[in-house]
């Protein structure tokens, strides 16, 4: 069966609940609903136990998570790639709200936050290297 070009934008284009979810999988690896809930609790803020599980079930069916039934514990983890997430939300971000310009969002980014001489010189790092 053919997938559905919408049903592949959905595992790009998490809400945000489900991408910090995502983001506790990417970083840890296949996990339980109870410790994906911990650490939310601990790192992000207050969420139910209930409220997680009910919304990784979700993702599960929306194909954004995988789950492995083998065990008595249900583990969870991502069917998306975390860099090709991360690509496509930044590429909407840009184009929404920058219109289209990464160096109009690069600016943005320099003049609103301080930045270290280490990044400074890192940026400048990979300036040259897109020169070449």
């Amino acid at each position: 069966m053919k997938e559905d070009k919408n049903e592949k934008k959905a595992g790009l284009e998490p809400t945000k609940s489900e991408l910090e979810i995502l983001q506790v999988l990417w970083k840890n690896g296949p996990s339980t609903v109870r410790f994906v809930n911990d650490t939310l609790n601990e790192e992000k803020r207050v969420v139910q136990y209930t409220s997680t599980l009910k919304l990784m079930q979700i993702m599960a069916e929306k194909r954004i998570l995988k789950r492995d039934e083998s065990n008595m514990k249900h583990v969870y983890f991502p069917a998306v790639e975390e860099e090709k997430t991360k690509n496509f939300l930044l590429d909407r971000f840009v184009d929404s709200l920058f219109d289209g310009s990464p160096s109009s969002l690069m600016m943005q980014l320099l003049g609103n936050r301080k930045t270290s001489r280490k990044e400074m010189e890192a940026i400048r790092e990979l300036l040259k290297k897109f020169e070449k």
